[in-house]
């Protein structure tokens, strides 16, 4: 399969992604899929409140559904049952779910092209900010990628941290039966670009990807931890 041969902008996505079908296609566990899954449940853990930011009106009614448990959302329980096995605490995946869906507060419409991406809104500075398998969708150079981490930058709080998620070489990903772009990315242009819009990397960790999936062309899922420096000289 090849990429599309032109980027997939948000109208595209607006139009064409489902994220129902996604998260059947890509958030069936593998070992791939583990640890990444296993590194961003363990943070949002982690925080007392969360904003959820996406683009597409359909990916927040989506959460919408998940956050008040109506019937046809997609159940998340699989994964949240396989990050407790891996922490060795299967038996209290529930509660652990439902501590998270409660400290979503709000679910709001973000462009990361914005040097405030929810704008018109405005939010005070997080103590973090997790993006993940969002801006390599989301950009279409590094340029475009350098630039949307800059204005992330913004949304967190000096001292504050940025959790990223995001895949490795990849031009596409595809599922029922529509193809998205995907901005090609080494590890070094990511961790740059994180150290270019303010932040210090204080964790780097790439988790190879099998070969042999046609649906995507990535060869490792990258998990980031950085902090935002405090000034531009620290």
């Amino acid at each position: 399969m090849d990429a599309p041969a032109v980027f997939t902008d948000t109208d595209f996505y607006q139009r064409s992604f489902d994220p129902q079908e996604y998260l059947k296609e890509f958030y069936t566990l593998n070992d791939s899929q583990g640890q990444p899954n296993r590194f961003l449940i363990q943070n949002l853990r982690s925080l007392s409140q969360m904003f959820s930011l996406d683009s597409t009106d359909q990916t927040r009614r989506e959460l919408e559904r998940w956050l008040k448990k109506e019937a046809g959302a997609f159940d998340w329980s699989p994964v949240v049952k396989y990050v407790c096995e891996l922490e060795g605490d299967r038996e209290k995946w529930a509660e652990k779910e439902e501590k998270v869906r409660k400290k979503v507060k709000r679910v709001l419409k973000c462009d990361v092209t914005k040097a405030n991406p929810v704008e018109p809104l405005s939010l005070p500075p997080a103590d973090c900010v997790i993006s993940t398998l969002c801006l390599e969708a989301a950009c279409r150079d590094v340029a475009a990628f350098r630039s949307a981490l800059r204005n992330i930058s913004a949304l967190v709080k000096p001292g504050g941290h940025l959790v990223m998620v995001t895949v490795l070489q990849e031009t596409y990903y595809a599922f029922n039966k529509q193809v998205f772009s995907c901005l090609y990315l080494e590890r070094n242009a990511v961790e740059e670009a994180v150290e270019g819009a303010g932040f210090e990397v204080k964790f780097s960790e790439a988790h190879p990807y099998p070969p042999g999936d046609i649906r995507v062309d990535c060869t490792a899922v990258l998990s980031l931890v950085a902090r935002r420096r405090a000034s531009v000289s620290e």
